[in-house]
């Protein structure tokens, strides 16, 4: 078991599945539901670890796969880990870098043993193993790190889903022998696809195994929503109930919302600030392109109804000015106002759920805000 590492609930909403509690890590202590920040290779782009903090982020996620190739787990190791490495004083999760592997279609293969892919820096071939991961996420020393798997695509043959689940598990396994940092919380992922026998086959057996906590990936690469919730549901009607829940690459509204109505805890997307730096904003009058012509001279705030620094020290016309010149600046302050747009809506998730209220505020959100996919 994880030193220092568990989930108090504290509240469970008399509505819905959606809980209210205290994530204890290594590294501090955490509310949930929560939104992570995505730093791919130790770095939420175009901000510090400062800003982010004062944002009100409790974790910042880091890619394994990434950081594997550049700068290498050897030189953040050296450097006293990621906490130190990037300065961040905050709880850090590193995912196993799957998804990133698995990615690469043309340049990988797949066996039991593991899988093997050509480094994007030097095109040497490498083996990610469940083993190989896990001393590659203990050297770069995140409080919370995810299992090997594969992550099954969408849509995929019953047989394939069934064979790659199975090899999950066994993954699964292996890495949980070969970790041996007991600072660090392993998690074991949920696959399955879209098929409820194999998520209820795959959620009963890692809870078997007695991880720390347990993400549900497979989910938000191409299936209709209902699909997505369906999975969800699947998934966590078998895990743990003490444990925490992880729903991997969520970043929409609709998503999050229903993922926390469905009992989900922890949630994490590049969205906010992938699509901040292309000047697409989040606000409570719904989705701002701020490159458009009637921006250019509107000196309002962004959203009146954020606290964020952007909206409390600069207006529309300024934000579509640095737009328009591709300065830096401009996609600071936007990746500033839809994180923090993202963090105020879990603290009202987090408020409604202690009130008994968390399905009067999910419609609410979503009918202010709009039920669009990617918003």
């Amino acid at each position: 078991m994880a030193k220092d590492f568990y989930l108090e609930i504290k509240h469970i909403d008399k509505t819905t599945g959606a809980r209210y509690g205290i994530l204890h890590t290594p590294h501090g202590e955490v509310e949930v539901p929560m939104f992570m920040p995505v730093g791919t290779e130790a770095t939420v782009k175009c901000l510090s670890p400062e800003e982010v903090t004062s944002l009100g982020a409790g974790v910042i996620l880091a890619n394994t796969y990434h950081l594997h190739l550049h700068p290498t787990e050897r030189i953040v190791a050296e450097a006293g880990g990621l906490h130190k490495f990037m300065n961040f004083h905050g709880p850090i999760l590193t995912d196993s870098g799957g998804f990133q592997v698995f990615s690469l279609k043309s340049f990988r293969k797949i066996t039991e043993e593991g899988v093997r892919f050509r480094n994007d820096f030097n095109g040497d071939e490498e083996l990610f193993t469940p083993e190989s991961v896990m001393k590659i996420e203990e050297e770069l020393g995140a409080d919370i790190i995810m299992s090997f798997d594969e992550c099954i695509p969408y849509p995929v043959e019953y047989q394939y889903a069934k064979d790659s689940t199975e090899r999950t598990l066994r993954w699964a396994e292996r890495g949980l022998k070969a970790h041996v940092r007991d600072d660090q919380a392993l998690f074991g992922i949920v696959q399955g696809g879209e098929f409820t026998d194999l998520r209820e086959m795959c959620a009963q057996k890692l809870g078997a195994m007695d991880f720390p906590g347990y993400s549900i990936g497979g989910t938000s690469i191409g299936e209709p929503k209902d699909v997505c919730f369906k999975m969800v549901e699947d998934a966590v009607k078998y895990l743990p109930s003490g444990k925490p829940r992880y729903l991997m690459g969520v970043g929409s509204l609709d998503y999050i919302l229903g993922g926390i109505e469905r009992g989900v805890d922890m949630f994490d997307c590049v969205l906010p600030t992938r699509i901040a730096r292309h000047g697409s904003l989040m606000t409570s009058s719904g989705r701002v392109n701020i490159k458009g012509a009637e921006y250019k001279d509107d000196f309002s705030p962004l959203d009146p109804e954020c606290d964020c620094y952007a909206c409390r020290n600069y207006t529309k016309a300024y934000l579509h000015h640095l737009q328009m010149r591709n300065e830096e600046f401009g996609k600071r302050l936007n990746s500033i106002h839809n994180l923090r747009f993202l963090i105020r809506i879990m603290e009202g998730a987090r408020k409604a759920i202690q009130e008994d209220r968390f399905k009067e505020y999910e419609e609410e959100i979503l009918a202010k805000y709009g039920d669009e996919r990617g918003f």
